[in-house]
């Protein structure tokens, strides 16, 4: 530590700093908040092709983005260029959180919801894309406000960070400390040694992907504005519907495997993705993580349409499809939902919890610990076994044929632990609130998960507005740390990370 301290301030290029780079951080920010007043202009204009009133909230909203962010940017002009992981961890997430207290304006301004807690936990549920709603008549809400729900879920999906960095490259050195506390899973797979390029790589398929199924579902049964806006949902893995009833309002089988092979594809590894768009298939499907996860989907599907066709005498195609959808929305954190779940056989929930804990892929806009995790777990725990018969072998985590360092294995083991944590502390804070243990326990780990729908009361029939309010600022606070991997917004309540370096 004390020879990293010389360096710097010898270096006359690496600037000694304390906590953190207050101008930096304000520049930064104040960009981010223009970014999102450009979201909302473009809802102010959807508002307007259908004639509706509320257009003036989402102006209103993007002017006090443009005057806060512009003051920032004012503030910030001239600060010094060098990001620390520090800076990153807290722009990321007072980003996120401002985005959603500005994001939760248009509700408030326009009436269309009247709480500051409920208008908080759509928005915050929105761009963490968990999906879970307060909402108990959807159908009634303007087109311009269902569109902004829907754009929340797609630009949170690959994350706030990432589609600043590849629309405005304006960080310079810091796009990776961004794009690092932001970005999901345990191994970043890159495409491209610049992550400017490479997060518009990411970005263009994601785009290309959204635009294919939006297509596909305007096929089908849906109009044109359903159907993008269900596609922005989907491929954002995040489940906002613009019925009340989700999916199972058109009845539809054609629309169900549509949406449930894309939400799989959201669920995988988009660096991996974007090598398949360019014709390197052996890439994707060679990769362990991505077996493990659709080996799960097919097995968990399985299970469930035996249950289904035996136990609750669906008919075989139907309780395959209703297993493959509901299987395909919970594994990968999306949420919308055909059929209410609470009525089929109770151990069929445990495979669906299990499914909301594992989430998707590595890199996804899927929430979830990640199947990348369980896996190195699963494979260090078979190793342990093996110890006990050979204490002195040397036995190696590989992975897609890398070995795993044990610092990451530690880290790992750390992260599931405090998963199960904070899981533990939520249930009981609910439980204290008169919230029953199923419903706590599941409202919990659906919110850590960024999925959305949990069971009993707060199942897929039903919504979360009858909650108590503390415990919507509650799981607003599990969306919020799941979304970003527990430790980027836990690490700024560390007295480690207010010291100075």
């Amino acid at each position: 530590m004390e020879q990293t301290l010389n360096s710097r301030k010898t270096n006359k290029n690496i600037p000694f700093k304390k906590i953190l780079n207050f101008k930096l951080i304000a520049y930064a920010i104040g960009i981010l908040l223009w970014v999102e007043g450009g979201m909302l202009l473009l809802c102010m204009g959807v508002s307007l092709f259908y004639h509706e009133a509320c257009f003036k909230s989402f102006l209103y909203t993007a002017i006090i983005n443009v005057l806060i962010g512009g003051g920032l940017i004012f503030y910030g002009k001239g600060a010094d260029t060098w990001m620390t992981r520090k800076d990153g961890y807290f722009i990321v997430t007072l980003t996120w959180l401002l985005f959603t207290v500005l994001g939760m304006l248009p509700f408030l301004i326009s009436g269309e919801i009247s709480s500051v807690t409920n208008a908080f936990f759509e928005t915050i549920s929105g761009f963490t894309t968990t999906g879970a709603t307060i909402l108990d008549n959807i159908e009634a809400m303007p087109k311009g406000m269902l569109f902004w729900r829907s754009l929340t879920q797609w630009i949170g999906g690959l994350g706030i960070m990432c589609f600043t960095i590849a629309l405005l490259p304006v960080f310079g050195g810091g796009n990776l400390q961004l794009f690092s506390a932001e970005a999901t899973g345990v191994i970043h797979d890159k495409i491209h040694p610049k992550i400017s390029i490479n997060t518009k790589l990411i970005w263009t398929t994601y785009i290309l992907i959204t635009g294919c199924c939006t297509t596909l579902l305007y096929l089908g049964d849906m109009d044109l504005f359903d159907a993008v806006c269900h596609s922005l949902t989907a491929l954002g893995t995040g489940g906002f519907s613009t019925k009340q009833d989700s999916i199972a309002f058109w009845n539809s089988p054609y629309i169900e495997y549509i949406l449930a092979i894309f939400m799989i594809i959201a669920s995988l590894n988009f660096s991996l993705l974007v090598t398949c768009m360019q014709g390197k298939f052996k890439r994707l499907f060679g990769n362990s993580e991505i077996r493990w996860f659709l080996s799960s989907v097919c097995i968990m599907t399985i299970i469930i349409t035996a249950s289904l066709f035996f136990q609750r005498d669906y008919p075989i195609e139907m309780a395959f499809r209703k297993a493959f959808f509901q299987v395909s929305t919970i594994h990968s954190s999306t949420g919308f939902a055909t059929d209410d779940y609470n009525m089929w056989p109770q151990f069929t929930w445990v495979i669906l919890l299990l499914a909301m804990i594992a989430g998707g892929c590595t890199g996804s806009t899927a929430g979830g610990v990640k199947n990348m995790r369980i896996m190195i777990l699963y494979h260090n725990i078979k190793n342990e076994f093996k110890r006990l018969i050979h204490p002195n072998a040397v036995l190696a985590v590989r992975i897609n044929k890398q070995v795993i360092p044990q610092t990451l294995l530690n880290t790992i083991s750390t992260f599931i632990l405090f998963f199960i944590t904070c899981s533990l502390i939520g249930t009981m804070l609910l439980m204290a609130l008169d919230v029953n243990f199923l419903e706590a326990f599941s409202c919990t780990i659906s919110s850590l998960s960024n999925t959305g729908p949990a069971l009993g009361e707060y199942g897929p029939a039903f919504t979360m507005n009858g909650l108590p309010e503390a415990a919507k600022w509650i799981l607003s606070f599990l969306m919020l740390i799941g979304r970003l991997e527990l430790f980027c917004v836990l690490t700024l309540f560390s007295p480690v990370f207010w010291k100075e370096w």
